[in-house]
């Protein structure tokens, strides 16, 4: 199976790192010639308490979200990328500019984080590599292990198939004294 690695175009790093900056910029001067220099930064500085806040109040609820869905032993996806989201969202607004502030409220609102969960979900199962046996591409294992193992347990030491019907199995833990 051959493996190719998706990268991530050079203009599009470029668009990155200096036209989204230039774009706040830009975006910020316009405001302050419309309400002024001193209205702008109070407002910046407003922006980024109340994203603290809001981000503090939804990372505290997604956190409890996740302990729930784990105590009732089902798999939490929904709240694990609602997790991710709300971080990625509390970083976009505690960095100053308007539009990054949008995007972080997009990404923290809860009336508006099914959107963004499902780009999210969109953009992830794209990139991922499904085998024919149901498993994640990788090496030998379904899961994906290259070597057929499990990561950090040396071949030989991973979990065993249980007998079935060739004798009693008698369950139990071993204790070093």
């Amino acid at each position: 199976m051959t493996s190719s690695v998706r990268r991530v175009p050079g203009w599009l790093l470029a668009l990155l790192f200096i036209g989204v900056p230039l774009l706040e910029l830009i975006v910020i001067v316009r405001v302050g010639q419309t309400i002024g220099v001193g209205w702008t930064i109070l407002l910046l500085i407003a922006d980024s308490l109340f994203g603290a806040w809001l981000l503090k109040r939804e990372g505290s609820r997604a956190l409890a979200a996740l302990g729930a869905a784990f105590s009732s032993g089902r798999m939490p996806a929904r709240e694990i990328a609602d997790g991710m989201l709300i971080l990625v969202g509390g970083v976009l607004m505690l960095t100053p500019g308007f539009l990054s502030d949008v995007l972080g409220f997009l990404c923290i609102l809860p009336m508006t984080r099914p959107l963004a969960r499902g780009l999210l979900t969109r953009f992830v199962a794209a990139r991922l590599v499904v085998l024919p046996g149901g498993g994640f591409g990788g090496g030998g294992f379904p899961g994906g292990f290259p070597g057929g193992g499990f990561p950090g347990v040396p071949p030989g030491n991973g979990p065993r198939p249980r007998p079935e019907g060739h004798g009693d199995v008698v369950q139990g833990e071993v204790v070093e004294d």
